[in-house]
């Protein structure tokens, strides 16, 4: 029996590429799960594929986050993990970079992700279980344009480190995964760019780009009941961007 089998899940940005994914894998195991996203539409045809309920959530209303943990404890009576793929992508310099952008981007981010620590720490101190974060390699290594994306998602490794250490005595895991760059479609404007996308992946020390299943496989090996001794942890998943030198070319 799958160690997923009857657990439950809730699943934050369900309709995103990797959320999207995460979901089908956690259904397919046998696990339970309230899925949450911005469009209604989308959420409706990913509910009736996966005979999974829906709440409709912007990350930008935190009363909404809440709402969404009540109601998958309502429904579900209790969690087991948490998974928050909601996020947004901002490439511009500080210069040319807004407040309006600047707040935007921590508030899809960081508080969101903060809201969900808040919400797990609260409602999950009985049952324990399992909190994965997004952040990303930009939050680890200098990148041009990244300052206010990078500010965010750093804040969500330390959160995560935080909130592991806080919660630990109820059970509570607190992990994250930080992708390189994936192709989905919030990236798409640079994947779809021929010359951007070349770039990109010499960057990688793999020589490719990601694909939303390499982080939808790590989000789910630490949801896990399984590897339930790891917490604290930001999981790079990103071909080597973040630790190995980009590869040459060999030569004869």
């Amino acid at each position: 029996m799958s160690s997923f089998e009857n657990k439950k899940y809730l699943i934050f940005g369900a309709t995103g590429c990797v959320g999207s994914l995460v979901a089908k894998q956690l259904v397919g195991d046998g696990a339970r799960m309230m899925l949450t996203g911005r469009d209604e539409e989308k959420l409706k045809r990913l509910s009736e594929l996966l005979g999974q309920p829906y709440v409709v959530v912007e990350a930008r209303q935190p009363p909404q986050i809440e709402e969404a943990f009540e109601a998958a404890v309502e429904q579900m009576a209790g969690i087991d993990g948490v998974v928050n793929c909601m996020g947004s992508v901002l490439l511009k310099p500080a210069h040319l970079t807004s407040l309006q952008e600047w707040h935007e981007t921590l508030a899809v981010n960081l508080t969101s992700s903060f809201l969900v620590a808040k919400m797990a720490g609260k409602l999950m101190k009985k049952s324990g279980g399992s909190v994965v974060l997004v952040s990303s390699s930009a939050a680890q290594i200098g990148m041009s344009n990244h300052e206010a994306i990078a500010a965010a998602k750093a804040g969500v490794e330390g959160l995560t480190r935080s909130a592991a250490s806080t919660y630990a005595g109820q059970g509570i895991r607190f992990n994250a995964v930080a992708p390189g760059l994936v192709r989905s479609n919030m990236t798409r404007s640079i994947w779809e760019n021929e010359s951007l996308a070349e770039f990109s992946k010499e960057m990688h020390a793999l020589g490719r780009l990601g694909e939303p299943e390499d982080i939808a496989s790590a989000i789910s090996w630490l949801l896990d009941p399984s590897n339930g001794w790891i917490t604290g942890q930001v999981i790079n998943v990103d071909g080597g961007l973040s630790r190995v030198m980009p590869r040459k070319k060999m030569t004869k």
